[in-house]
């Protein structure tokens, strides 16, 4: 039977620092290798990202090391990214959120991402746990808006994430069915150019921990 409310959850720069891992990824690559093969990695990171729609860690580091095959050091940044401590980048009550929503509906993750690491990050984070394995990870989430009701149907959505791109997407398919509401944290959510190019979300809050002491009977 369909839920009442369902509600989805972005996972990076909305309940996970994203920017600060990315940060910590540059410095060890900076202390580790020295700022050329920083920056020679996060060229083709970012190379990656326009041709598959999503960040892409692993496969920048596959594809940095075809043009280096004989520097061993590079399995030590696998090493780095597989071990990192994600559950120490969550955001303030990130966790107490999502048990605060479980009190009107179910809470899932909604994330784009590689079919491997991204899993991997939201499992080692915590937040895999914290939803009960309600996760979905496609490549360009606001499209697959068909599946996620096939696996979740729900008479209304909430929908938390830091950029109102995405948020606006979904609002144009969901409509009065889906409420959109927008954490400011994140450089996506801070770019000037991005929050004046979409209309304002249904609700907006300065941090995702905001959340914690919001009645969303109001909302629906």
């Amino acid at each position: 039977m369909p839920n009442d409310v369902v509600f989805l959850f972005d996972c990076d720069n909305t309940l996970l620092d994203n920017d600060q891992v990315q940060a910590d990824l540059r410095t060890y690559l900076d202390n580790q290798f020295g700022s050329e093969a920083r920056d020679r990695y996060w060229q083709i990171l970012e190379q990656l990202r326009t041709e598959l729609g999503y960040v892409d860690y692993l496969g920048a580091l596959q594809r940095y090391r075809l043009e280096v095959p004989s520097d061993t050091r590079l399995l030590e940044i696998s090493t780095f990214l597989i071990n990192y401590p994600f559950d120490q980048r969550l955001y303030a009550n990130a966790l107490q959120v999502l048990a605060h929503c479980r009190k009107w509906g179910d809470t899932v993750i909604l994330s784009d991402g590689d079919v491997v690491f991204q899993p991997h990050k939201i499992q080692r984070s915590g937040l895999w746990k914290a939803v009960e394995g309600r996760v979905l990870i496609y490549i360009h989430k606001e499209l697959m808006l068909a599946d996620m009701q096939q696996h979740y149907p729900a008479r209304h959505y909430v929908m938390v994430d830091d950029k109102l791109r995405i948020l606006t997407n979904m609002k144009e398919s969901l409509r009065d069915r889906l409420t959109t509401i927008f954490p400011r944290q994140g450089h996506y959510a801070l770019d000037a150019n991005n929050i004046a190019r979409y209309p304002a979300a249904d609700v907006s809050v300065e941090r995702i921990g905001d959340l914690a002491q919001l009645d969303f009977s109001k909302l629906f």
